[in-house]
């Protein structure tokens, strides 16, 4: 009885409380993706940077010739006005599921695909003729007991 007595005191109802500790969480959640982003845009190389802002002023030309407004953009790809124009600048900062919802809005969602295809990996195959061996053996025939 003297809890809830003091319960009453405070003027706190349960709404209160819930609205207090949703603030809490969302602010907490909202500093830790800031400072868990951070260090890794930070690190970012020039080039990715670069290559990010190109892509973003290409979606920003294929928006404009397929005569799409931003918000229209927003809206197919389920995403807040704001967070479009992010992608248009080539801010890192936004999730790979918004370029990737970007560029199948645009017509171009096979790309993502083929981003990374091993076939067009000049790298990747330098590498495998590298690890072939010098010579070919052929298998010894098992001998039979």
């Amino acid at each position: 009885m003297e809890a809830e007595k003091r319960g009453r005191d405070t003027g706190w109802t349960s709404t209160h409380i819930w609205s207090y500790i949703y603030a809490v969480v969302a602010h907490y959640g909202h500093f830790m993706r800031l400072t868990m982003q951070s260090s890794a845009l930070e690190s970012l190389p020039a080039t990715v940077r670069r290559s990010l802002a190109k892509l973003g002023a290409d979606i920003a030309t294929a928006r404009r010739k397929r005569n799409l407004t931003t918000l229209m953009m927003a809206e197919r790809i389920g995403a807040a006005k704001s967070t479009y124009l992010k992608v248009e600048k080539g801010d890192p900062s936004v999730s790979m599921a918004i370029y990737a919802m970007t560029l199948f809005v645009l017509g171009f969602g096979e790309a993502i695909g083929d981003i990374v295809d091993p076939g067009r990996d000049d790298v990747g195959l330098l590498l495998d003729i590298e690890r072939l061996p010098k010579r070919v053996r052929p298998r010894k025939a098992p001998t039979a007991l």
